[in-house]
């Protein structure tokens, strides 16, 4: 029997196979397009290698691939210049191959795993077609001289029906006659939404032609010649920003970014963009997207790309990853994890060399992509490895200091400690006394900052950096060496006796700062771990225990309203009072007042002044 002008039975077994394939595939059905396109850019890329080699001999023309929509006739249209397909061809790839895979894959593995990771591993990206039609055609005229062209039908994927056909010019044409239960992909918005998605940075020109009454409109709906592929010298910062505000909608433009460009060990190229991000790390959604030879894979797959990166906005083009991406086989893929590593090293380079070589713009880009970086840190020690020298640490006074720069500057009188603030207005007064000794503090204030500052101490051995909060000690930079001549003794039971709290600490100490009558404390292991209460939700007894509140009053001998309660006419009472109002400005300075305390603490005010008037 001959190729041509015959039938054929493709069922499996005693089932139909499309009701398999559709139902197990059908959250991924717009990938139908992406397959039958990226077949089409296929057969016209073979051909223009025949045609460059001198294996064809092709007049001179436009090489296209073509959707066309025709929602009358419930019809989607790809056809392509390309290659095409002689009746034996048909057979061998159509009839044997694509139905082939789809019966292995029904015995396979029809109840495994997901349908975006297997469509074309067992031949089916052309079976793809039949999850929304329920006839598909093709059309299709070799290259090659004297070859008929062949029609080929089949309606549900079961039988089929292959004659001469009286196309002309060559190439491949793939009619879907779409489905009652798909009417969606006859949708102008629709079909146009998963070109742009799957299909914009394809290397063959694609149109988009919707018929319109009696005349079709078509418009290009591709950039064959991504930015990305292009050397990095070729580009200019304007077309960088431009192609970042359409490839990501997004009109705030980037900071910097990174071109990717390597042929050794792997092909890879690509460009990661460093958006302005947000200072919370949950509300910064970054967009990675992945590319094999311009054909859209999928987006922010963190087996390939590390999830820290995944902050970050851009597009990675790698020929050497499958099309369809298997995540459970990437994760223990050799070539992926250094893949990974190498991007890792890209980035990495980049942070450094800004801050060795343009270390003004690399301050002015800091606050905003400080959150990446140290997120970064935490995931990836390979990264940590790479940019801890270029790590900042902004000052409240604006200043942006390495942690060798800040030492440098301040070892002295900090203990070879950084000290760090987290609420520069609640305190306030703790900053005016390290001002007034000429100390930098630097802020750390979101909530990153309490796991990468253990994360730093951890991993900077021998000598580890260490971090205190300006309001955990009364070390050299708020003690004075003076002594005062004061009953330390009886000023601490003054104090105990009117506060009635025996989980506070009290101490009498002289600071350096004669105008602060008391300042309240909390040791740096009892900050950290309110911090890891406050992102854990709240206080949590059964992760965290019962802890004491850690806090020390330290009362200022040297300063003259602690020393006159000592020696005070006041009743015992009005002595109290004043114990009691010192302690709750105290505590203001460290943390906020519950609501009850605060109406206690005006109601006292006034009374206290009412005592003065009198």
């Amino acid at each position: 029997m001959s190729t041509l002008n015959h039938r054929g039975n493709l069922s499996i077994n005693s089932e139909n196979i499309l009701p398999i394939i559709k139902k197990w595939l059908y959250s991924d059905t717009d990938i139908f397009l992406r397959e039958l396109v990226s077949n089409g850019v296929d057969a016209v890329t073979k051909l223009n290698r025949l045609d460059m080699t001198g294996e064809a001999d092709i007049p001179e023309c436009d090489f296209f691939v073509r959707v066309s929509l025709d929602k009358e006739k419930k019809t989607v249209t790809i056809s392509d210049n390309g290659i095409g397909m002689s009746a034996d061809e048909v057979q061998k790839y159509i009839n044997q191959i694509a139905f082939s895979g789809a019966a292995e894959f029904v015995e396979k593995y029809a109840s495994k795993g997901s349908g975006a990771e297997i469509i074309g591993h067992f031949g089916l990206g052309f079976y793809s077609a039949f999850m929304v039609a329920s006839c598909v055609e093709i059309n299709t005229k070799s290259y090659r001289e004297g070859e008929p062209a062949v029609h080929w039908r089949s309606e549900g994927g079961i039988e089929y029906s292959m004659s001469e056909s009286d196309k002309t010019d060559r190439g491949t044409e793939i009619t879907l006659h779409i489905a009652d239960d798909s009417v969606e992909f006859l949708e102008e918005h629709r079909i146009r939404g998963i070109l742009r998605k799957y299909c914009s940075y394809m290397p063959v020109d694609i149109f988009f032609a919707k018929d319109h009454g009696d005349s079709e409109q078509s418009e290009q709906v591709n950039d064959p010649a991504p930015l990305w592929n292009k050397s990095p010298k070729d580009v200019t910062e304007e077309e960088y920003k431009e192609f970042y505000s359409k490839a990501f909608t997004d009109f705030n433009p980037p900071l910097f970014w990174i071109h990717l460009n390597m042929d050794y060990p792997f092909r890879l190229k690509g460009i990661l963009y460093f958006p302005k991000l947000s200072h919370e790390l949950e509300s910064i959604e970054g967009q990675v997207k992945l590319f094999n030879n311009q054909v859209f894979i999928a987006e922010n797959i963190k087996e390939v790309i590390p999830d820290f990166l995944l902050l970050l906005k851009g597009v990675i083009d790698c020929p050497d990853l499958p099309l369809n991406v298997s995540r459970s086989a990437l994760q223990n893929d050799g070539f992926v994890k250094l893949m990974s590593s190498h991007i890792t090293k890209k980035v990495a380079d980049k942070l450094v060399g800004m801050f060795e070589t343009e270390r003004d713009e690399y301050n002015k880009y800091w606050d905003d992509i400080s959150q990446f970086i140290k997120y970064g840190c935490i995931r990836e020690n390979e990264f940590f490895d790479k940019v801890k020298d270029a790590l900042l640490f902004k000052t409240t006074s604006g200043e942006h200091l390495s942690a060798k720069e800040y030492l440098d500057k301040n070892s002295e009188k900090t203990e070879a400690r950084i000290i760090y603030a987290t609420d520069k207005k609640q305190q306030a007064q703790y900053l005016l006394l390290t001002d007034e000794q000429g100390v930098d503090v630097v802020e750390m204030g979101t909530r990153i900052d309490t796991p990468f500052m253990s994360y730093l101490e951890s991993h900077t051995q021998p000598d580890g950096l260490k971090f205190i909060r300006i309001d955990s000690d009364i070390s050299s930079v708020f003690k004075s060496d003076d002594s005062v001549d004061i009953d330390e003794a009886a000023l601490v039971n003054l104090f105990a006796a009117a506060l009635e709290d025996d989980k506070l600490e009290i101490k009498a100490e002289p600071l350096k700062n004669s105008d602060v009558p008391a300042i309240l404390v909390l040791s740096e292991e009892g900050q950290r771990m309110k911090e890891m209460q406050k992102m854990f939700g709240g206080t949590n007894a059964a992760m965290f225990g019962e802890m004491s509140t850690g806090e020390i009053l330290i009362l200022n001998t040297g300063n003259p309203l602690i020393q006159n309660l000592i020696n005070s006419n006041e009743n015992e009472e009005t002595t109290g009072m004043i114990c009691e109002h010192l302690y709750d400005l105290a505590v203001m300075s460290h943390r906020s007042l519950s609501a009850e305390d605060m109406n206690r603490f005006v109601k006292r005010s006034c009374e206290l002044m009412g005592k003065i008037q009198a």
